[in-house]
């Protein structure tokens, strides 16, 4: 009788990366500035518009879900992971530097792109996203509350608002395009666990910080003194 197989490698071949917490602020962030932008695309487009109609249901829709937009995040305040990526995505360090330069070089040498658990790249796609989603939201409720500013105002939060999300939703599309293009990337977001060997090549500095020969723990947990047997 042949001995069973044992599965405890294939489970040490990959790591923790994102936690339930994470994984969900992250989908339902998306889901709503996915209908934003569908909403926007049939407010703006007179080809949708005339397709899907309903004008005043569709810009209920784009105005809740634009004022709703930070709720995911500020919820997930309440998790400790999510607040230590947080400042994993607030901070740049000499490897950034180095990541950028090779990417303006074009060098797709994985060793000539050092990255953390978050490479350059993703972390002005981070902050860029969120700086752009706060003037969005204050420009639409200029907007919307059209009693609290004057006509100026409104104006110009117009132009402002308009321009802005042709923008967002163009650097949305690089994002989506970049995540089709990065299976396991994409495994990450939606089980929480990636490979070994795809955190080796693509976020070698995270790797280096992880435990050896097992899954790391939980950002959420710490770890606690062993506890020794009394005496019998």
């Amino acid at each position: 009788m042949s001995p069973r197989a044992d599965p405890r490698p294939a489970a040490a071949a990959e790591v923790h990366r994102f936690t339930p917490a994470q994984r969900w602020i992250h989908r339902t962030t998306a889901a709503l500035m996915g209908v934003c932008v569908a909403t926007a695309a049939c407010l703006y487009v007179p080809q949708l518009a005339e397709l899907v109609g309903r004008r005043a249901l569709v810009v209920t829709l784009h105005v809740w879900c634009g004022v709703a937009l930070p709720v995911p995040a500020l919820a997930g305040l309440a998790s400790r992971a999510f607040r230590m990526d947080l400042g994993r995505l607030n901070r740049f360090g000499p490897h950034d530097r180095t990541w950028l330069r090779a990417v303006l070089r074009r060098d797709a040498r994985h060793g000539s792109r050092p990255a953390g658990k978050f490479n350059a790249g993703q972390k002005i796609y981070a902050a860029w996203t969120a700086g752009a989603s706060v003037v969005m939201l204050a420009t639409g409720l200029m907007m919307w509350l059209t009693h609290l500013t004057p006509l100026l105002w409104r104006t110009s939060a117009t132009f402002v608002h308009d321009w802005l999300a042709l923008t967002l939703g163009i650097v949305l599309a690089g994002h989506i395009g970049m995540a089709l293009a990065d299976p396991e990337a994409r495994r990450g977001m939606r089980t929480g666990r990636v490979s070994r060997e795809w955190a080796d090549r693509e976020h070698p500095l995270w790797r280096e910080q992880l435990p050896t020969g097992h899954a790391p723990r939980s950002p959420g947990t710490t770890a606690g003194p062993a506890r020794r047997r009394p005496p019998r």
